[in-house]
């Protein structure tokens, strides 16, 4: 379970492959980038996040290398 601006967010880990991505809405990205930085050093993943629009919503984009 990844906790994000107290929003609970299930991401299935194990799916989750390299050249995979998935996207987070929030407001504040600095402060979710380093709730979803600890979350994914837990699996010792190599990853790239950025800040995104997408649809009109601000979020992050985090992708698997």
């Amino acid at each position: 379970m990844l906790t994000v601006e107290k929003v609970n967010y299930r991401i299935n880990w194990k799916s989750f492959k390299r050249g995979c991505s998935f996207f987070i809405p929030c407001l504040d990205c600095k402060e979710a980038r380093k709730e979803l930085v600890a979350a994914i050093k837990r699996f010792k993943f190599k990853y790239v996040t950025k800040t995104k629009i997408e649809d009109g919503v601000m979020g992050l984009r985090i992708w698997r290398l």
